[in-house]
């Protein structure tokens, strides 16, 4: 189970409340007007334009907990610095490699721990990633062209973004072989059911190429003794089936099985 819900929230053009004086709340202007919000620093000001978020950065506790109790009775989102119990969203470390944006979060355990997360993530993802996203936006309407079917669609993608394909997101010159990648052969993952027998219930023991497998299938045939933190690890939108130990389903598409651990 994860601690929150991960989101991304558009507000270029919107009011979004920020309130308090210093380090804290200069540093909350300046990620809002990255992102394109209009800042007001009344608070009911922004309440009757309609804000949906509301930032504060108040030093004094009682303040703080006062402007919280608020904005949230008005129907507003609160973020209220170093304070997490009183937060109904965090703000993770970002890492900009627009139009790809990468969050990562600790839940208000630990801003420091994220931002050296990014740090090593900076290190790793070429500065290209965002032109390769930007290519594979530009060519939505030849990919629907050459595979039609969104499942054989998807699939050709993934094939192509896995480590080594054609489109690796980690290889540099990725970005500017999508034309040649659409002109060529194109390999496509294959679609024969795949047969899991887990080792342990622990997520961490499946293979990088399980994985890869769980985050391709269309559908996601299961045991019922499958622990949860397995199943999630496939795609969010795949069909789940529970099936008796030892029975087969058949059914379109990408079909993989998970079988549970086998006792001793």
């Amino acid at each position: 189970m994860i601690a929150s819900l991960p989101l991304f929230h558009r507000i270029a053009g919107q009011p979004v409340i920020v309130l308090g004086m210093g380090d804290a709340a200069d540093a909350k202007r300046r990620l809002v007007e990255r992102a394109g919000g209009q800042i007001v620093d009344d608070l009911q000001e922004g309440i009757d334009r309609g804000a949906r978020l509301a930032f504060i950065a108040h030093e004094d506790e009682q303040s703080a907990q006062a402007d919280a109790i608020r904005a949230r009775c008005a129907g507003l989102l609160v973020n209220v610095t170093d304070r997490p119990q009183l937060c109904d969203f965090t703000v993770p470390s970002v890492l900009d490699r627009a139009p790809v944006l990468i969050a990562i979060g600790t839940g208000g355990a630990s801003a420091g721990l994220a931002k050296q997360v990014r740090l090593r993530l900076e290190a790793m993802l070429p500065r290209s990633l965002g032109a390769l996203a930007d290519g594979l936006h530009a060519a939505r309407a030849a990919l629907r062209a050459r595979w039609p079917d969104a499942g054989d669609r998807r699939r050709a993608l993934d094939t192509a973004l896995a480590a080594g394909g054609a489109l690796d997101p980690l290889n540099e010159a990725s970005a500017a072989r999508i034309d040649e990648w659409l002109g060529a052969d194109a390999v496509v993952m294959a679609t024969e059911p795949i047969d899991i027998t887990l080792r342990s219930h622990d997520p961490d023991d499946l293979t990088l190429r399980e994985l890869r497998w769980l985050g391709a299938a269309d559908v996601i045939v299961h045991e019922r003794d499958v622990a949860a933190g397995v199943l999630d690890r496939g795609r969010a939108d795949a069909i789940r089936l529970e099936v008796a130990r030892g029975e087969s389903y058949t059914v379109e598409g990408l079909v993989v099985t998970l079988r549970a651990p086998i006792s001793v």
